[in-house]
């Protein structure tokens, strides 16, 4: 026989129209990044394949070092870390270099 006297379980919270409207926001612009991410590699990966061509190196420390500096002041321009956006920065640079690497390593 079953207790009959045990409480119901809690009711699950009303849903937050404000928070879900933030979160279908961020969905989206993660899913912006995920394509803009994806383009940009498409584009690095033709100038991998055209420096493995030329006999150029797969890194250059130069531009990467510009490149730096020109996103660290577009985010403190858009009130965003600087920290944060080099790191970003350098974490696609690393990627990019490796996909350079191996079309170096490649026979064209």
């Amino acid at each position: 026989m079953s207790d009959d006297t045990s409480p119901a379980p809690p009711a699950a919270p009303a849903p937050d129209a404000v928070l879900a409207a933030f979160r279908k926001s961020i969905d989206n612009i993660d899913a912006a990044l995920i394509h803009m991410l994806a383009e940009r590699f498409r584009i690095t990966q033709a100038v991998g394949e055209y420096k493995a061509k030329a006999a150029l190196p797969p890194a250059d420390p130069n531009r990467e070092q510009r490149q730096i500096e020109r996103l660290r002041a577009l985010a403190v321009e858009a009130d965003l870390d600087p920290e944060f956006s080099e790191k970003f920065l350098r974490f696609v640079i690393d990627e990019v270099i490796r996909h350079h690497e191996r079309a170096a390593a490649r026979d064209f």
